[in-house]
């Protein structure tokens, strides 16, 4: 989805202050496997994935763990960056080839004020995300990893396509060898 599209499908604007707020982000292209920010690392770029798909991951005990996957029409930050000057505990790998238009947090900020429908259409943007974290927490606390899988695949149906197994296991909170059973069983 690209980011007017996404602009349009939240706030209404006119079409010549949607062009500035389009203006305003910058272009930048990623082959798959690209790690935008490394564990440790930082970033002060707001992010709106166009095309592809990136995963944030952690590592635990050696091991790489995905925390979470964000498609294309959506917004993403590293929060521990840009809002707490800390290093990020998460990476940002791209599973596919990537477009993403990004803005420096700062900038985005400036527009906020200038622009006050660009508040609301973050503020949507948001919430759509914390929503995906807490239906992801709540699976994790309340389901079990056959009722994770489902919810998943009702969720992110074409996720199988795209993602290696490796990666939705971990997402999932389960190891490769359960997510194996589990898909064995349908």
């Amino acid at each position: 989805m690209e980011l007017l599209s996404y602009i349009t499908s939240k706030i209404k604007l006119d079409p010549e202050v949607c062009s500035k707020i389009v203006a305003a982000f910058k272009t930048e292209s990623y082959t798959r496997g690209a790690h935008l920010i490394k564990p440790g690392g930082s970033s002060s770029k707001v992010y709106f994935i166009e095309k592809g798909l990136i995963r944030t991951f952690y590592y635990k005990d050696e091991r790489d763990i995905t925390q979470f996957f964000f498609d294309a029409g959506s917004f993403t930050t590293p929060l521990n960056s840009v809002f707490y000057g800390k290093q990020e505990p998460y990476g940002w790998e791209t599973l596919e080839d990537t477009i993403v238009k990004v803005i420096p947090y700062h900038e985005l900020e400036a527009m906020c004020v200038r622009i006050p429908e660009v508040q609301r259409m973050l503020f949507l943007a948001a919430i759509d995300t914390l929503n995906m974290f807490v239906i992801k927490l709540e699976s994790l606390q309340f389901q079990t990893a056959e009722q994770r899988y489902s919810s998943m695949m009702e969720m992110y149906p074409e996720i199988l396509l795209r993602v290696p197994l490796g990666h939705i296991a971990s997402y999932l909170g389960i190891t490769q060898q359960t997510l194996s059973v589990i898909r064995a069983k349908r």
